[in-house]
């Protein structure tokens, strides 16, 4: 779709594009004047970054864009410096993005709205399935809570103003869990579960 405000090539403004990318992700809804400059700057972007390693993505339909490490398969990359970092989550961290890509994958499935928004009370919901029932229901939402802060840090989840502290689950996270790391947490929940039913009460 065509933009009628987008700026004219002469106007267009590659470091802007470059600085944003550096600082994180771009995405169309809420970076409308970097989108606009980013999609008919591709081709240069892509070359600017592949000089210190990092590679241009870009999903048009979805509208989101980052820049990731290159592959380092080469001795070529050896001496080049990692400019993207790689973040160690925790575990409720990795639980919680794997069951938002999935209520987001169950929501593209049936169609409509293309935004999700989930209450903060559905979120709790969506993780307390994995939870003992003897555990303790304030820790439990605390934890919950300290995850989507974390998941909101990261950029997968905004918050939107509302009563009700709705949450909008951010496409972008399409990019970042698919299918292989969903099932290798699918995997790993039997062991969560069990260190939680077996973990002292206090600790739960």
């Amino acid at each position: 779709m065509s933009d009628r405000s987008a700026p004219a090539r002469s106007d267009l403004d590659l470091p802007l594009v470059v600085t944003s990318l550096l600082k994180g992700v771009v995405q169309r809804d809420t970076h409308a004047k970097v989108w606009q400059h980013l999609l008919p700057l591709q081709p240069q972007v892509r070359d600017h970054v592949e000089v210190v390693g990092l590679q241009l993505v870009v999903d048009e339909a979805e509208g989101y864009a980052f820049l990731r490490q290159r592959d380092e398969t080469g001795d070529d990359d050896a001496d080049v410096p990692r400019l993207v970092a790689r973040r160690q989550l925790s575990f409720p961290v990795s639980l919680l993005l794997a069951l938002l890509r999935k209520r987001l994958a169950l929501h593209d499935a049936e169609g409509g709205d293309p935004r999700l928004v989930l209450t903060r009370d559905q979120v709790v919901g969506l993780v307390r399935v994995f939870v003992p029932d003897s555990s303790n229901e304030a820790r439990v939402v605390d934890q919950v809570d300290a995850s989507i802060a974390k998941v909101v840090e990261l950029g997968f989840l905004r918050r939107l103003p509302g009563p009700e502290a709705p949450l909008e689950v951010r496409r972008i996270l399409k990019a970042f869990v698919d299918a292989q790391w969903l099932h290798e947490l699918d995997e790993r929940l039997t062991a969560y579960r069990a260190s939680l039913s077996t973990a002292p009460e206090e600790d739960r």
